[in-house]
């Protein structure tokens, strides 16, 4: 089995990029999703959030309301950033959690190609559980266009909260640097899918290798 952490900056694509490689054959777990179910009432990491930025993130029937928590985390203008706080908190049960489903796939499938994605594989200093690493890439005044068409706000407010969080992530060229592979999704869906069968392809020949050493 090849363990591949699929990555990119905020509004890349990674999602889209990741649903093309499991429409392809790929096993694909978003470590964002994960992460919400942790968030789930009554879960420890639930808990501990709560017990670190208080009771004002909670909607009224106890469940986290995400866009609060987010606000809290990335600090608001003047206020310093408590994502390290956060991520201290999710970062570790969310990694051993792809660990585990990782390790349950290539137990069903050990020819699998298994893709966690996840926006801080590198700042989370998980890039060691994986055999390859794929970068989503865009350019910057896309990222701005694609949040405000996804939260339904103006260019203005999205453009501020952006800058907010990428603030918190490596810029692409320090994760260019660092990856196998990259896809570069500032075209059309079809030169992005192109790109994403042609990573896929070498995804499969690397793990055949694996099989051989």
């Amino acid at each position: 089995m090849l363990k591949v952490g699929l990555t990119g900056g905020i509004a890349s694509g990674k999602s889209v990029v990741g649903e093309m490689l499991a429409a392809l054959g790929a096993h694909l777990l978003q470590a964002d999703a994960l992460a919400h179910d942790l968030m789930r009432p009554g879960d420890d990491v639930y808990r501990e959030v709560i017990r670190c930025f208080g009771a004002g993130i909670l909607n009224t029937d106890g469940t986290v309301n995400r866009a609060r928590l987010a606000e809290a985390a990335f600090g608001h203008a003047g206020q310093p950033s408590r994502i390290q706080e956060l991520n201290k908190i999710v970062h570790p049960v969310v990694v051993e959690r792809q660990d585990a489903w990782m390790e349950e796939v290539g137990r069903k499938n050990p020819h699998a190609v298994a893709i966690v994605e996840a926006a801080l594989i590198l700042e989370a200093g998980a890039v060691k559980h994986f055999d390859r690493l794929l970068v989503v890439t865009c350019r910057s005044e896309q990222r701005i266009e694609r949040w405000a068409a996804r939260v339904k706000v103006d260019l203005e407010t999205a453009r501020g909260e952006v800058t907010r969080r990428m603030a918190a992530q490596l810029p692409d060229e320090e994760k260019i640097k660092a990856a196998d592979y990259v896809i570069d999704n500032s075209g059309s869906l079809d030169a992005t899918g192109k790109q994403a069968e042609e990573v896929y392809r070498k995804l499969v020949a690397d793990e055949a290798k694996t099989q051989e050493s």
